[in-house]
């Protein structure tokens, strides 16, 4: 019998994070998740378990380095070789002109968005590259792509997500590693209401006339990337809603 792969999945509680928490459970895998909100965690601990899967629950904030540090230090041997990371926690604050934005929102798009994931890599990737084997999939955005309006330091943060991501996998080209971009569009979770600091008018107006992504949606395109043969790298997924043509332009119902 073989052994169940192992999944690290970041920003599990909640919407894309939670969705590919449950996709790879489905698939099989043994799932760390991980997350700032202990309570939410084990919600969803709870609910996995529920269906027969095993799920080790870390709660920390991926912006603490020496708390990733200690969480990953904390994982049980059997635990340890992970098969797949999901670079998944990550968030946007406000929409203003760069000349008007708030430094604590720049400071924490940064943080999360890319000193966090080069955070968990560093942690997690050596690894894999010890084992030669492994699988870095990076949630990204269509923001990365091109700035649009108000959204500089944000559509900044996932441009970078992309080169670090496009300079990994040439780190690791001389191994069997697979590293893996995923570049949702417009995916109906939190995001907008963390954006908008709690203005849910605000964040509900953003998926105004379109039927958006779900966060289970791009579960199924992260583990249809994990599932490729092993001779197979799916290298940047551009994944957007059928009304969606890239970051700006959107059809909407009236």
């Amino acid at each position: 019998m073989s052994k169940k792969r192992i999944v690290l999945v970041t920003g599990a509680t909640s919407g894309i994070g939670r969705g590919c928490a449950k996709r790879f459970a489905q698939g099989g895998y043994r799932v760390i998740i991980t997350g700032r909100n202990r309570e939410k965690l084990e919600s969803l601990k709870t609910g996995l378990e529920a269906d027969g899967t095993e799920v080790l629950a870390l709660a920390f904030d991926v912006c603490d380095r020496e708390a990733a540090r200690k969480a990953v230090e904390s994982i049980p041997e059997e635990w340890q070789d992970i098969d797949v990371l999901i670079n998944n926690a990550g968030l946007a604050r406000g929409l203003e002109p760069e000349y008007q934005g708030n430094f604590e929102d720049w400071d924490q798009m940064i943080d999360t968005n890319i000193k966090g994931l080069l955070t968990m890599t560093r942690l997690i990737v050596p690894g894999m590259v010890r084992r030669n084997s492994g699988h870095i999939i990076n949630i990204g955005s269509v923001a990365g792509d091109a700035a649009y309006a108000g959204g500089n330091v944000y559509c900044a943060t996932k441009s970078a997500v992309k080169a670090i991501t496009d300079g990994l996998r040439i780190d690791v080209a001389d191994t069997r590693l697979r590293v893996t971009n995923i570049k949702p569009g417009l995916v109906e979770t939190n995001f907008s209401n963390v954006r908008f600091h709690g203005d849910t008018e605000r964040a509900d107006n953003v998926y105004r006339g379109i039927k958006p992504l779900t966060g289970n949606d791009i579960g199924d395109v992260a583990f249809y990337a994990a599932s490729a043969p092993e001779h197979v790298q799916i290298a940047e997924v551009l994944v957007l809603a059928t009304h969606q043509a890239n970051g700006t332009v959107i059809h909407r119902e009236k």
